[in-house]
């Protein structure tokens, strides 16, 4: 099975990609730890993305294409992949449905994470990170024991700067203005599956398999996703 999931930041992409891994015996390919595997494993296209990143650019298309394809042609890869946090263009979009045609192993479905803005903005502004460990925590959903300190290290628990309610709005905006081509690209080619993204965890995924058409076994079982 190949899969990509979308959705906005917070969404729960990153728990619902480890989970659907899990279930189906497939390889979580997650955008940014594979970029920083690249990175520091010095291959030819990881040293050309460090550059960019280097001057706080964004990667090009073309640059991130090439990693993904390398890492999704991996052994782990073989039986299948999740693929969460890419594509975020039309052109990534493009570029990873040319690498999959060469292999002659197209995309199975796209899995769309629906979640109102303001149902974002609460998870993320209200998340609180650990300076020492980096646990999560949210001052709604998952107070530590002790107020402001972590219950693992005990550190002083802190709100990213890219957390506070101005800097997600920013970030929404920018998804969704980067986001609704890419949508509407895989709904022309009938791949799209909207799933409301809120919900326990366990429940989104139900929801996700439902829209997969895949008949309900045995779920993956893990902590789940901190807002």
């Amino acid at each position: 099975m190949r899969l990509v999931l979308v959705g906005p930041p917070g969404a729960g992409k990153g728990t619902q990609a480890a989970m659907l891994a899990a279930r189906f015996g497939i390889a979580h390919v997650s955008t940014g730890v594979m970029l920083r595997q690249a990175v520091q494993e010095r291959t030819p296209l990881g040293q050309q993305a460090r550059r960019y990143m280097d001057r706080g650019e964004l990667v090009p298309d073309q640059v991130m294409v090439g990693i993904v394809g390398e890492r999704i042609e991996a052994a782990d890869a073989e039986t299948g992949f999740v693929l969460d946090g890419f594509p975020r263009t039309i052109p990534q979009a493009e570029g990873l449905a040319a690498i999959l045609a060469r292999d002659g192993r197209p995309l199975d479905a796209v899995v769309n994470l629906v979640v109102p803005d303001e149902v974002v903005v609460r998870r993320l502004a209200g998340r609180r990170v650990c300076s020492g460990c980096g646990a999560n925590y949210h001052v709604a959903y998952d107070r530590p024991r002790v107020a402001g300190r972590c219950d693992r290290c005990g550190g002083q628990l802190v709100q990213r700067e890219d957390d506070r309610e101005e800097t997600v709005r920013r970030r929404l905006e920018v998804h969704n203005r980067q986001t609704e081509p890419l949508v509407s690209y895989y709904r022309e080619q009938g791949l799209l599956r909207e799933v409301p993204g809120t919900g326990s965890p366990e429940a989104v995924q139900a929801a996700i398999v439902e829209a997969l058409g895949q008949a309900t076994g045995p779920r993956a079982t893990g902590r789940g996703d901190r807002p």
